[in-house]
């Protein structure tokens, strides 16, 4: 599926691609409760990818990939149960191209659980599965 080196080429044939089952594009992770629901929704769907640093209109914004990467592994160690599969990659946007200065995306890989359903602990202390549908993650 991936091609051996995940670079900005491999980013902006992404970004052709409209948000959906199995690609979410987020501008920088605000909430790590909110992030989880996708982690679990991609994880008990069909697997998928998150672009963090790009934009709803498929903009490249950058981010600071320690700070997304600490929200994303957040989210999964304290509201996944269990944690979802996650392989983080980021990727270095050449300043030489199209952009003023280097850039950071950082790629969430979620691999499909093989563990059974993955569950989102609520603020009540429940917990919700949810599943992606289109561009939805729907409980």
């Amino acid at each position: 599926m991936f091609p051996k080196k995940i670079d900005q080429d491999f980013v902006n044939l992404l970004l052709k691609e409209e948000e959906g089952l199995k690609i979410e594009y987020k501008q920088q992770i605000s909430s790590q409760e909110k992030i989880a629901k996708t982690l679990s929704a991609m994880s008990n769907t069909a697997g998928g990818l998150i672009l963090i640093g790009i934009s709803d209109k498929r903009k490249i914004m950058g981010i600071d990939p320690e700070e997304e990467r600490f929200m994303i592994e957040g989210a999964n160690q304290d509201f996944c149960d269990p944690k979802a599969d996650l392989e983080l990659q980021v990727i270095t946007l050449d300043p030489e191209s199209v952009y003023e200065d280097e850039k950071y995306v950082l790629l969430v890989i979620v691999q499909q659980s093989k563990v059974g359903t993955i569950y989102v602990k609520q603020r009540d202390g429940s917990q919700k599965a949810y599943r992606r549908v289109g561009d939805k993650n729907l409980s």
